[in-house]
């Protein structure tokens, strides 16, 4: 259970869960990521709904988690909270744009980003574990 000591850690494990979770489904079905974004583009309730989302996300991390410059992972998560609420409000305000700007990205390379998010994923586990058996 999460408590103000840990929460840095918590959150860490959750991110790295959920990279290395959308990593093998990458691996599973190719393109399955870059399917995703096109149908995301493709509709606005959808683009809105991702917007918000996903704002609400960054913003939730951005400000539960507590800000230590003395500690390397609690500023990586919470600049990670800002990133992702940026993000979220570039989908409510400029989807299209931003949107085909990630398709770009994901487009023909999508072993190398499934490759990517499995080790980012695997990194934050570790990461997560070790400040948990820490606190």
């Amino acid at each position: 259970m999460g408590n103000a000591g840990n929460i840095t850690g918590w959150i860490t494990f959750f991110i790295g869960l959920y990279a290395v979770a959308a990593g093998v489904g990458e691996f599973r079905r190719p393109g399955f990521l870059a399917k995703m974004v096109k149908d995301i583009r493709e509709s606005s309730a959808l683009q809105f709904l991702t917007g918000m989302v996903t704002l609400v996300l960054g913003a939730t991390i951005y400000l539960v988690n507590p800000w230590n410059p003395g500690d390397l992972l609690s500023i990586l998560i919470t600049v990670l909270g800002a990133w992702i609420f940026l993000e979220g409000a570039l989908i409510l305000a400029v989807g299209d744009l931003f949107l085909g700007f990630a398709s770009k990205l994901m487009s023909g390379a999508s072993r190398l980003w499934a490759g990517v998010s499995i080790v980012i994923g695997l990194c934050a586990l570790f990461a997560a574990l070790v400040r948990l058996q820490m606190g």
